[in-house]
């Protein structure tokens, strides 16, 4: 069945924004044609008010977390999360395994076409082959710095990644988690997992004292780890922010996604581009005020033309799983930021950083990038996202 779909706005992202345009899809929604103008009195158009955009894309998603909705209490500092995560993890498989249902339900109903999702373990994996969204899978690899760990770990953590989705629908790669959860011998084993056409990501300066940790082995991580046993006694600080460890270890050559970046300089965001071939750069806002109640310094990425994208976090460290909602907290906080910006990061940056913009990610015509309203978007002459709701029309 042909669709013919018009709004107030139609913002392609890839084009520019089309006012009362009209979307011609077929029935398994592949774009046939995007007309800025044509006859009102045809037939069987759907007519919506305020703006069509196509599909969100969560970059950063912990999917397996979701059954830890609203367990961990807000504020607490990204080591007293980590803490609270490690400690309330455990639960009944079959409430898990409810709880990945409902979450990757509540992301297709937000509008949102694909994610880029963590994996520690394989509990996901039978939902994202029958899901309606397209996954990468990240499995995530991390020995708290302790090479005591670290070959139980690769064992651990080969068996879940050789498990995960990768049809050619949905991908994978091996991951580091974090700077300061990662062996040299660690990144090297997961170097040696990849190809060349694997995307990567990694946890970034989330927090001071993960910088504290490289620059002078002082700060909260210290302390953190030797409440496990783990003494340090092998680490030494170069004296240099985390990113420099991580990109001393990491495949430069591999498109690299850093997650959240909180609290990331200039300076830092100038060397992670002079080094990685290719970066993204995403933000996870409604999870930094969650955990940290701070937002990333976003004129410093927008001043170096960083190629930014959206996630969320997982339902452990926010409210709901909806990238509008996160793109209404950087309209709320940088509302200089223009909004047809903040869309192109919450659409086709995040498809190109997944390597899923051949189909998603922009209104283009053999495209089948989903097709989302937003309503309540328009305020005069001007689009405003903090009112609008997301409803999804393919």
């Amino acid at each position: 069945m042909i669709r013919k779909i018009s709004a107030d706005w139609i913002i392609p992202i890839s084009h520019n924004p089309i006012k009362n345009g009209l979307i011609t899809v077929d029935s398994e929604g592949k774009i046939l044609e995007i007309s800025a103008t044509f006859d009102s009195t045809q037939p069987n158009i759907e007519y919506y008010k305020g703006v069509i955009i196509p599909g969100f894309i969560n970059t950063h998603c912990h999917l397996e977390l979701s059954h830890m909705k609203g367990l961990v209490p807000t504020g607490l500092g990204l080591i007293s999360f980590i803490k609270e995560v490690v400690s309330k993890r455990n639960f009944e498989i079959q409430d898990i395994l409810n709880a990945i249902q409902l979450a990757d339900q509540e992301m297709f109903d937000n509008g949102i076409m694909a994610v880029g999702d963590i994996s520690n373990m394989n509990h996901t994996f039978p939902f994202k082959l029958k899901s309606k969204l397209q996954y990468y899978t990240f499995v995530e690899y991390f020995d708290m710095l302790n090479p005591s760990w670290t070959e139980r770990v690769i064992k651990q953590y080969n068996q879940v990644y050789h498990e995960a989705p990768s049809d050619g629908r949905h991908r994978r790669s091996a991951v580091p988690h974090a700077p300061y959860s990662v062996t040299p011998e660690l990144f090297d084993a997961i170097n040696l997992l990849n190809n060349k056409q694997s995307v990567v990501s990694l946890h970034n300066e989330e927090t001071t004292a993960e910088n504290e940790l490289f620059m002078s082995k002082s700060g909260g991580f210290v302390d953190f780890y030797n409440t496990l046993g783990n003494e340090l006694d092998h680490f030494n600080p170069i004296g240099h922010s985390s990113i420099h460890y991580s990109l001393d270890h990491m495949d430069l050559n591999l498109r690299t996604l850093l997650v959240h970046n909180t609290t990331m300089c200039q300076e830092d965001i100038v060397f992670a581009r002079s080094k990685l071939k290719e970066v993204y750069w995403c933000t996870c806002p409604n999870a930094n005020m969650y955990i940290e109640g701070k937002l990333p310094e976003y004129q410093n990425f927008i001043s170096n033309d960083c190629k930014m994208t959206v996630g969320t976090d997982s339902l452990t460290s926010n409210w709901q799983l909806s990238i509008l909602e996160e793109l209404k907290t950087i309209e709320q906080h940088y509302p200089d930021i223009e909004v047809f910006e903040l869309l192109k990061w919450a659409t086709l940056n995040g498809a190109k950083a997944l390597g899923f913009d051949e189909n998603l990610g922009s209104l283009e015509v053999g495209k089948s990038p989903g097709i989302v309203l937003l309503e309540d978007s328009i305020e005069g002459a001007h689009v405003i996202l903090k009112n609008s709701k997301v409803k999804r029309l393919l």
